[in-house]
């Protein structure tokens, strides 16, 4: 067997690896508290149980496994091929978005279109945050709309809400998220992999992603809702800032954010851009502190690791993509694109898919439809959830959010989303 075939090897199973060890965090975090406060063991199994830090971790042993193979400079070699500014960008998107006078407009946007509707505040404002928060992604990118989204639930639900409510709500998001970003082709990263390379323009995703989208979401966001209205309903309605004192933040400085915020988006694809509008921003987030609270810098950093390591553990999973993507017929593509999409990132799989020559204009769109539908199922299924999973993952308890709890609360939404993108192609 030649090197380069063994290396494939180690990366799949390094990558079943990962994906089983997120599984198994949970458990982690409960042998992690077994042993006393602030010891090694104690802090070894902390580490071994952070989500964001599985990929990370395994694409190590990988990077170690290539240089015994093969040697320290063909290791370093691949390394430096891999594309690393989807994590670099994800990790500045999720800090800038993250800040007070950002998530202070969202909010007020938020709080004046569920006043329009005639029901009970909590229960339309949890709707419009759950409709309108993830269609954002389409315009400001999904991670920025994980991140807005995901902090205004953090502080207007998951203090007080069952633990039920707050996995379906989990799963809804995610989903959300997943599709909410099919609007425009230039915010969804599984989108962003395929949309030159096939000719996908603003035209094209308006006529064959977006309606159904927001479809979608608005169906799968009433069936929560609903569910759930009587614990909804009985929840006091409270503003995320209180704006009649001086908290109340002036809009030329939330303005100045949305331009940083927007300037980054527009040059997502150019590091040594956006790299420096956040060295920008940092400087007048300094200046204007007295607006701020701390910025996720650690969050975003974990999310950035797990992001990379699946940029260097996807990078050797074309062997068997390929070959199975070109073996399926269209229904079973669209089903296999759902379930591959949860246990691998859904912007590494439509990339892999473009690669295949001959594919017809149906079966690309099933591919691709099949991506963002599944992208909700897992942490792992979409790049902008570990972001969430970040966020949220500390109101679930000290052994944080259980995979499975995930899946099931984003089941639904996704058979929703399965229904309406699968009938309507």
């Amino acid at each position: 067997m030649r090197s380069i075939e063994i290396l494939q090897w180690v990366a799949t199973i390094c990558l079943v690896c990962a994906v089983m060890h997120t599984f198994l965090v949970k458990q982690l975090q409960h042998i992690a508290n077994k042993f006393s406060q602030g010891s090694i063991a104690e802090n070894f199994f902390h580490l071994l149980g952070e989500v964001e830090v599985v990929f990370g971790l395994w694409a190590c042993v990988f990077l170690v496994c290539f240089s015994f193979i093969e040697g320290n400079s063909a290791a370093i070699s691949y390394l430096e091929s891999r594309n690393f500014t989807e994590p670099v960008f994800v990790f500045i998107v999720m800090v800038v978005c993250a800040t007070k006078p950002v998530l202070y407009l969202i909010t007020r946007v938020i709080e004046k279109i569920s006043i329009i509707i005639p029901f009970n505040r909590s229960i339309t404002f949890y709707g419009v945050t759950l409709i309108l928060g993830p269609l954002l992604g389409s315009f400001i990118t999904e991670p920025a709309a994980m991140t807005v989204t995901a902090l205004i639930l953090l502080d207007r639900y998951y203090q007080q809400i069952s633990v039920k409510l707050k996995y379906a709500t989990l799963g809804l998001l995610f989903v959300n998220v997943s599709i909410g970003g099919t609007l425009t082709p230039y915010a969804a990263p599984p989108i962003i992999m395929v949309a030159n390379q096939w000719s996908w323009d603003l035209g094209f995703m308006l006529k064959n992603f977006a309606w159904k989208s927001a479809l979608s979401i608005v169906i799968a966001t009433g069936f929560v809702a609903l569910r759930f209205r009587k614990e909804l309903m009985l929840l006091p309605h409270k503003k995320l800032f209180d704006v009649n004192n001086k908290s109340r933040i002036p809009f030329w400085v939330s303005l100045v954010h949305v331009f940083f915020m927007l300037g980054i988006v527009v040059f997502s694809r150019h590091m040594s851009v956006f790299g420096l509008l956040f060295m920008l921003f940092l400087g007048f987030a300094t200046v204007a502190q007295e607006y701020q609270h701390d910025l996720k810098i650690r969050e975003g950093l974990l999310v950035a690791f797990f992001l990379s390591g699946l940029v260097i553990l996807g990078g050797m999973q074309r062997w068997w993509l390929e070959s199975l993507l070109s073996q399926l017929t269209s229904v079973f593509l669209y089903l296999s694109a759902v379930g591959l999409t949860a246990v691998m990132d859904n912007a590494a799989l439509t990339y892999l898919g473009s690669q295949v020559s001959g594919l017809s204009e149906a079966t690309k769109y099933l591919l691709v439809a099949g991506s963002v539908v599944g992208g909700g199922l897992t942490v792992i299924a979409n790049a902008p959830n570990p972001a969430g999973h970040g966020i949220l993952n500390s109101s679930f308890g000290s052994e944080g959010i259980s995979p499975w709890g995930l899946f099931k609360g984003a089941l639904v939404p996704t058979l929703i989303a399965v229904i309406i993108f699968g009938i309507f192609r």
